[in-house]
């Protein structure tokens, strides 16, 4: 079984961005968003694939992602996947061993950004950088499946 462990954060400030490595634009939609799980198709970079995971409230999520042909996703995302989409960049930041993966939102979500950790547990410590506020890990308005149901503009 597969398990997604992740904590959310607005930010306080700008300054996460003087320590972006890298940074991808993604387009993502929805084929199946249900009560129990989501399956989504993702574009990020150069790369495409299919993930689907539980809709549970909280940190901890099931989660599988498969690689998939870039022209399947691309067709799966104008013939199958509904409007609206998720339009974001991801810019990723190193702290010590972790990777902050920072979400700025575009379109209907314009002027939202959220930064993320991954971690190995629930109870995993990690240094939290200056420019993180509020945790918002458990509020679902933060779920991608949830920004295309009701987008941030709307809130």
């Amino acid at each position: 079984m597969a398990v997604e462990i992740e904590r959310k954060f607005l930010l306080k400030n700008d300054a996460w961005r003087k320590q972006v490595t890298s940074s991808n634009l993604i387009r993502q939609g929805y084929l199946a968003p249900l009560d129990t799980s989501s399956v989504r198709v993702r574009i990020e970079g150069a790369k495409a694939n299919i993930n689907i995971k539980s809709v549970t409230i909280g940190i901890s999520r099931l989660e599988y992602e498969y690689e998939i042909p870039m022209h399947d996703a691309l067709e799966m995302l104008d013939k199958l996947c509904p409007a609206p989409q998720v339009h974001k960049t991801r810019h990723c930041v190193h702290i010590n061993k972790h990777i902050w993966e920072i979400d700025e939102f575009y379109d209907e979500n314009e002027g939202l950004i959220v930064a993320e950790i991954e971690l190995k547990s629930e109870n995993e410590s990690f240094e939290k950088p200056d420019w993180l506020a509020e945790e918002v890990s458990e509020d679902a308005r933060y779920y991608n499946v949830n920004l295309i149901k009701h987008p941030f503009k709307s809130w």
